[in-house]
């Protein structure tokens, strides 16, 4: 009996230490899953500091900077100061960069939005994307007398031949595409648009390479001077969109996913591209 007695209390230290254990591991395990939930989001960080910072590199008229003003626009800045008043309760901060840097920038924390990004799977690699709230299609612009350019061939094999000039922005989606593609012309990489429009009306390049909505407002501002040379087949069509860091959360991409979604359905993007062209077309005539 107390042989039996002896073991029976062995028995029930050890199944004592065991539900101890179990039950420290059970709540280690809840701490573990309570500590993403109480960690602060993406937005609630932003919304603690009182500020957005968006990116601005200038591309009209998704991304605008008024030279005698100072002050910012553009269809894709609009929608960040609408997203950051509205939605987060925020003001919005514009950091002047170029799209050499609009992706570093995002990576090293300068900003917390890159607007206007076209969505390229290079780019994914770095970056989290919204989803496609424009669209961006590749095409070329040149001086309408040019007698370097006559009668190009849609393929651009008239285009891609050495000592043709071929200007196009640095670190654009463009300067990839192209630069994949053309084997034999020149490729001169221009810092920012202006800069590349006045490399063409100049002389500086024969032709330039951009945004079609961009190069339709050039073409429009100068009128019978510019004409537009749509590839056949497209060189690129691609999807426009914000970046935002790559280790945001699934939940905090669709906040500014769902607030995209309303403004591209209920035509409120068109518009504000509409908008902004026409005032680019007013600044450049």
């Amino acid at each position: 009996m107390k042989f039996a007695a002896s073991i029976a209390r062995i028995v029930d230290r050890t199944l004592g230490r065991a539900r101890k254990g179990t039950l420290g591991l059970a709540l280690a395990a809840a701490a573990l899953a309570v500590s993403p939930a109480a960690a602060q989001s993406f937005w609630q960080e932003i919304q603690n500091k009182g500020v957005l910072r968006c990116a601005a590199a200038i591309a009209p008229p998704y991304v605008m900077k008024d030279i005698r003003t100072g002050e910012h626009g553009g269809a894709y800045l609009d929608l960040c100061r609408e997203f950051a008043e509205t939605v987060l309760n925020v003001k919005v901060e514009f950091v002047d960069t170029n799209w050499d840097n609009i992706v570093a920038g995002l990576q090293a924390g300068r900003w917390d939005i890159s607007p206007a990004l076209n969505r390229t799977p290079m780019r994914a690699l770095a970056l989290a994307y919204t989803i496609t709230s424009a669209y961006d299609q590749m095409n070329l612009a040149y001086l309408s007398d040019s007698t370097k350019i006559v009668d190009p061939a849609l393929d651009l094999s008239t285009i891609d031949q050495p000592g043709m000039r071929i200007g196009v922005m640095s670190g654009a989606a463009q300067d990839a595409t192209l630069t994949a593609f053309i084997k034999n012309a020149d490729i001169i990489r221009i810092p920012d648009p202006n800069g590349l429009n006045l490399a063409l009306l100049s002389g500086r390049v024969d032709i330039i390479a951009g945004d079609a909505t961009t190069n339709m407002l050039l073409e429009i501002a100068h009128r019978g001077k510019i004409t537009l040379l749509n590839p056949e087949p497209a060189l690129m069509k691609q999807g426009i969109g914000f970046g935002l860091p790559r280790d945001i959360s699934e939940r905090d991409l669709d906040v500014l996913n769902i607030f995209l979604e309303e403004r591209v359905n209920t035509g409120y993007v068109q518009r504000r591209l509409e908008h902004w062209g026409a005032v680019h077309l007013e600044t450049v005539q």
